[in-house]
């Protein structure tokens, strides 16, 4: 059996070779995520879109660091898998953002500790000390508490779709949406960065702002043809 196969999936089911390499990057994230702190144990979940009608997931209770292309979960818009596999727990917080966001092409949702903790705390993670800030992560938007796994985290984190990309969910985490997998990654991964950061920064002093002008700049050039 060639690497990436998937011989469990019914007849009428045969993943082409975008799917393939689209399954083998999410388990390469999945890893990077765990490499990184970013998750633990059983934490966190990715989707993308497969096509027009179909998600691909990772399945719920798997532990990021070791999946396999096999393992992820095929679904419909609604979130009803497609051959076997249970996806995500979190799978309607992410077919809301997929709903409400024709542009989104992957979402991260992870555990990154500082910014984790700036959520636990009740603080915002400005998007005016860093040019990284301000280009790669936008106005990081913070979420009321809502129950895991349950409507309250997609209906909480709806009025906030329209404007923003990077999330911080109060007691939760985060989530990030991105053009592809690569992009939202990316954006995971800086949050965290700048949580610490700014997180540094403060037991330095007062964190300073990018000046107004360094900082209309940037914010044009993110907004220019950028998720």
């Amino acid at each position: 059996m060639k690497v990436g196969s998937v011989s469990n999936r019914p007849k009428c089911y045969r993943p082409g070779m975008d799917e393939l390499r689209l399954r083998a990057e999410i388990c390469d994230i999945g890893r990077r995520l765990w490499q990184r702190g970013l998750v633990g144990a059983l934490e966190g979940n990715i989707t993308a879109r497969l096509s027009p009608l179909r998600l691909l997931s990772t399945p719920a209770g798997t532990d990021k660091g070791r999946l396999r292309p096999s393992d992820l979960v095929v679904t419909d818009l609604a979130g009803s898998p497609v051959g076997p596999g249970e996806p995500s727990s979190e799978i309607k917080l992410h077919l809301r953002i997929y709903e409400r966001r024709a542009d989104c092409q992957a979402v991260v949702h992870a555990h990154p500790p500082v910014a984790t903790a700036f959520g636990l705390a009740g603080e915002e993670i400005p998007d005016d000390v860093l040019p990284e800030s301000a280009f790669v992560l936008g106005s990081v938007a913070t979420c009321p508490f809502a129950m895991p796994g349950t409507d309250e985290v997609p209906d909480k984190i709806e009025p906030l779709l329209e404007d923003h990309k990077t999330f911080l969910m109060a007691h939760h985490g985060a989530v990030v949406m991105g053009s592809s997998l690569g992009d939202a990654y990316n954006r995971m991964e800086t949050l965290e960065r700048i949580a610490k950061i700014v997180m540094y920064a403060r037991m330095l002093g007062t964190p300073k702002r990018l000046p107004k002008k360094a900082f209309d700049y940037v914010l044009a050039v993110a907004l220019d043809g950028r998720l």
